[in-house]
């Protein structure tokens, strides 16, 4: 194999003229990159100097002290965030909230109890999972409307787009203050709220993934006559619930912290008794709070892993798809 020439000028005319051209187009690129880069810079200057003014000439100055508050906000025991926690009494407790863990205790027998965080995150977390099954739901049936491939590109479709889009386009608290004034506060109207976005966002995947199906299936239910439905149900339905139940999982844990944030706003759960600890300097029950948050988000991540896992195949999450 004979041996290529790295000099330009040993390139025919023609490849010399390509080289030009990729060169030109390399400088070009660069260019339009620095470019993007310095833009940015202007626009986040611009961004830090309006906050700057906005707080009064404040805002560079107490960036020092950004942690401060949380160096200050620590329990006066390590242990108290336990007490907090499991409604255990506390040594330090002197008649005020912040060292009352045990009046909060949700009982289901004379000396059997459900402490009280737990609760509120047992609450949290079934707001959640039925927000979810309203919302997964309603798109699973919604999204074969919604695509190209089942319904053409009629008022249908366009319908189901814009329907969707509205229902996603505002964040899940903005809905919730505004149902608040008609359902009153509580998780009702969380589980609406967060229902209503979960319709717009996993339809928009839905019918995504519907559109990516193979319709080779559905041309040979339709030839042998069989009607949209059924098409839809032996044809479509199969390739692309793995899929679902994927998107469907990373939603539950997505409306678990939506629904923590809307408990902050009158939704109930967690979220609103981590609002009250917070704004009342209880360290050891904010700190309980955000532990129990943790260990519930990494739990639910670890289990929708294992049953996407089951559902799909670990072949699936295998580098390269799997053994060839």
């Amino acid at each position: 194999m004979a041996d290529i020439a790295h000099s330009p000028n040993s390139l025919s005319p023609a490849n010399q003229t390509l080289l030009r051209h990729y060169r030109s187009q390399v400088m070009t690129r660069r260019v339009y990159s620095l470019i993007s880069v310095a833009l940015v810079l202007i626009a986040l200057l611009a961004a830090m100097n309006y906050a700057n003014a906005a707080n009064s000439g404040k805002f560079f100055e107490r960036i020092p002290y950004m942690f401060d508050f949380l160096k200050n906000f620590v329990p006066r025991d390590p242990l108290e965030i336990f007490r907090a926690m499991f409604d255990i009494e506390s040594p330090y407790y002197d008649g005020s909230l912040k060292f009352d863990y045990t009046s909060d205790r949700h009982y289901i027998t004379d000396s059997l109890y459900i402490p009280n965080f737990i609760y509120q995150l047992a609450v949290t977390v079934n707001i959640a999972i039925v927000s979810t099954i309203i919302g997964g739901g309603l798109a699973f049936l919604l999204c074969f409307f919604a695509a190209t491939n089942l319904v053409g590109a009629g008022a249908v479709r366009w319908f189901m787009r814009r329907a969707m889009e509205v229902m996603r386009a505002f964040p899940e608290i903005v809905v919730a203050g505004l149902l608040t004034a008609v359902l009153s506060i509580g998780p009702i109207a969380a589980i609406a709220a967060i229902s209503l976005h979960t319709i717009g966002a996993l339809g928009k995947l839905f019918f995504e993934v519907v559109e990516n199906a193979d319709m080779k299936p559905e041309e040979g239910l339709r030839s042998v006559g069989a009607n949209w439905l059924e098409r839809v149900r032996y044809a479509i339905v199969p390739q692309v619930m793995p899929n679902f139940v994927s998107y469907t999982l990373l939603r539950t844990e997505i409306n678990v912290r939506a629904s923590t944030i809307i408990g902050a706003v009158g939704g109930g759960g967690i979220g609103e008794v981590f609002r009250l600890s917070i704004g009342r300097d209880h360290a050891a029950k904010t700190y309980a709070i955000v532990i129990l948050l943790l260990v519930t988000i990494v739990a639910i991540d670890q289990f929708s892993g294992w049953l996407r896992r089951r559902l799909v195949g670990n072949q699936s999450f295998q580098m390269g798809g799997g053994a060839a």
